[in-house]
């Protein structure tokens, strides 16, 4: 025990020596914080089913354990997600004008740093598909998998499109201040007015993705805004305790749906696209993240604590792209070994299924740390990988998403 303690403090200490001093440690904790929480998310608010013929089907506790929504409040954090990030583009950017480099070149680079792990993920499973099909996996499993692996990708999507809108962000930060990011929050508001009220039978159904765009920008424009020095903690207490009256009344009395995440067979949504409810959930998110990161920072300064932090940032991309992949890792071979596995294969109706799904988080993440020793080398440059690789990744990347489309 000795040894794993002693080898486990000199890679603390020598990751806590690397890291220069002017890193912003608690900037890298709170992403870690959220990007942890999305495979946790995705392994506790959705479950898997066999059907008769040995078919694995998405199916959501949510549907049958409504006391279960409140998980999806702490579970989904892409409010701090996007305050992180916006944040972060404002440095990066900042950063690569001191270089010389022009905001196109500084966009290229952030842009193929996202998609080179989307890429490889992609190419995988398209070779992958054809494998299980002949190792008889059935297509109802091939079909769940594929739909899983995509469905978190539109993520990067949304962060790419922000990330693009970057320097128009920091314009409008330094022109308007908060009311940049006030306004925002006044669109979706305005929309689920019109979507929910009592003339919502008059509105047109497209009216909703008006939300998409004001909806996630409204935590980024904080970060931006925190970034330049204008969201100090009086206006962070006012986003947690103002947020967090809103979130109650939205609630309360205004019948929203207590789950931050779609389920299935609700006639309302919060997630797709945003709705007011979102907004307050990320302003109570983004004020508590800014009132405690000098409290991060300081927590994070002993090593041990650290490493954790700097093994996840170092993985991001794996860990989002793969971790519905180590889900099914487990789940395809021991439906095909056990059948029904509580926690796993059945039903997640009841709170055995809650507490056998906790059991099964560790092989979750030991899956997950097995595929990312081989995925990791996407999301690096790939001038190791011969030319031919390149273009039948590509190849297959595209092949699997006119699949997966056409399956979701």
């Amino acid at each position: 025990m000795a040894g794993p303690l002693a080898a486990l403090r000199r890679a603390a200490a020598k990751a806590d020596a690397q890291t220069p001093a002017s890193r912003d440690r608690a900037l890298d904790g709170l992403r870690a914080l959220a990007l942890l929480a999305v495979p946790a998310g995705h392994w506790m608010l959705g479950g898997l089913t066999l059907s008769p013929d040995g078919a694995l089907h998405n199916a959501s506790p949510l549907t049958s354990l409504g006391f279960f929504a409140p998980a999806s409040w702490l579970l989904q954090m892409l409010g701090v997600f996007f305050l992180v990030g916006g944040h972060s583009s404002v440095r990066s950017l900042e950063r690569a004008r001191e270089r010389g480099a022009g905001t196109p070149a500084w966009l290229r680079g952030r842009a193929v740093r996202l998609l080179r792990p989307v890429l490889g993920v992609a190419a995988v499973w398209a070779l992958l598909i054809p494998v299980l099909h002949r190792l008889g996996v059935p297509d109802g499993t091939v079909r769940t998998g594929s739909v899983l692996v995509v469905q978190p990708l539109w993520y990067i999507a949304v962060y790419l499109g922000l990330t693009a809108l970057t320097p128009w962000c920091v314009a409008l930060g330094r022109r308007f201040g908060g009311r940049s990011a006030a306004a925002m929050l006044a669109v979706v508001a305005l929309v689920d007015a019109l979507r929910y009220g009592p003339w919502a039978d008059a509105v047109p159904s497209w009216l909703a993705l008006v939300n998409i765009l004001p909806g996630w920008m409204f935590a980024y424009q904080l970060g931006v805004l925190w970034a330049q020095g204008r969201l100090g903690r009086r206006a962070a207490r006012l986003l947690l305790l103002g947020g967090g009256a809103l979130f109650a009344a939205l609630l309360l009395f205004f019948h929203y749906p207590a789950s931050m995440v779609g389920v299935p067979g609700a006639a309302r949504t919060n997630s797709h696209p945003p709705s007011l409810l979102v907004l307050a959930l990320a302003a109570v998110q983004c004020g508590a993240a800014v009132l405690l990161r000098e409290r991060i920072g300081r927590l994070l300064r002993r090593p041990l604590l650290w490493l954790p932090v700097v093994l996840v940032n170092l993985s991001a991309m794996t860990v989002f792209c793969w971790h519905q992949s180590a889900m099914l890792a487990v789940a395809v071979p021991g439906a095909a070994a056990f059948g029904a596995v509580p926690g796993l294969t059945t039903a997640p109706d009841s709170p055995a299924w809650v507490a056998g799904r906790l059991v099964l988080l560790p092989l979750f993440a030991a899956a997950l740390v097995g595929i990312g020793r081989f995925a990791r080398r996407f999301d690096g440059p790939w001038t190791s990988f011969p030319r031919a690789w390149k273009a039948v990744a590509g190849a297959g990347a595209a092949a699997f998403a006119v699949y997966a489309l056409g399956v979701v």
